[in-house]
């Protein structure tokens, strides 16, 4: 890995890569790596009210906020349309695609073997396919020159997966927390929109941004505390002492399909998080 690590995250809606990787994204900004979100799909399904171009649009306005809450670099939002997506070779190629042109060190996604949310499980397969060419293979997507190394792949998990996945690496996010938050928040048509909606609890959404933190702190309790499945990890990656100061956390699995050892990468990647701040 470059000394300044190279991180892109693919999911498959806007505001996935902000509700379970936003705190480890902005840790990772604020001391000089570069982080790339990469959505699938451009998350026209998710509304109870707006549709086609309109609620587009708008969930584009809110990326490009969300990408400046959390101080990424890059936010882009493939056309395919939400609940729509499949593990194509079209699709595979774009993100062989743009996994080289990041010429990215770590690649973040979602389980291709898990997840209730079709989307999300056709995001996951879909890169896991894609992972095979993305180094060494110069025929393939022979426009984008191929890697000379094999990024780290680690997955998140979405909703549907928090009980089965494997804590291999949890990463502390407190001091990300409000970025994170933000980020999140930037999301108003999915957080404080749609989701209540989808729960009956629309005429429950406070107005003024303290009242919403405080919404956001419950609503997305499961993919923010720290939890009994993450404490060895914690304690592996910061030490008892400190791993006990950590409230909030985000958990990854080590791809399966991650090529030769992955001591090394993984290694550097927690150096990476751990540095001092860069001002």
């Amino acid at each position: 890995m470059s000394e300044s690590l190279n991180v892109i995250v693919i999911f498959a809606h806007p505001d996935e890569g902000e509700k379970y990787a936003g705190g480890t994204s902005a840790l990772l900004a604020r001391r000089g790596h570069r982080v790339k979100f990469l959505s699938l799909t451009n998350g026209d399904g998710g509304h109870f009210r707006l549709s086609g171009e309109e609620l587009v649009l708008r969930r584009a306005e809110e990326a490009m906020k969300a990408q400046a809450d959390l101080g990424i670099s890059d936010y882009e939002i493939l056309g395919n349309r939400d609940g729509s997506l499949l593990p194509t070779l079209e699709l595979r190629n774009a993100i062989i695609k743009r996994i080289r042109e990041w010429e990215a060190d770590v690649v973040i996604t979602f389980h291709p073997e898990g997840g209730t949310h079709a989307d999300n499980r056709y995001a996951g397969k879909a890169v896991s396919d894609a992972a095979a060419f993305v180094a060494f293979v110069p025929n393939v997507v022979p426009d984008t020159r191929d890697l000379r190394k094999s990024p780290l792949y680690l997955l998140m998990p979405d909703y549907s997966m928090k009980k089965k996945y494997s804590a291999d690496i949890v990463v502390g996010i407190d001091e990300a927390l409000e970025s994170k938050l933000l980020g999140c928040g930037a999301h108003e048509s999915q957080f404080f929109e749609y989701q209540p909606w989808t729960k009956g609890r629309l005429d429950e959404v406070p107005a003024v941004w303290k009242d919403r933190r405080e919404w956001l702190l419950r609503d997305l309790s499961d993919f923010l505390y720290v939890s009994k499945e993450m404490t060895p990890s914690l304690v592996e990656l910061y030490g008892e002492l400190e791993a006990g100061r950590f409230q909030y956390a985000e958990p990854f699995e080590l791809a399966s399909y991650n090529s030769g050892s992955t001591v090394e990468r993984v290694r550097v990647f927690i150096e990476k998080l751990k540095e001092e701040v860069i001002v």
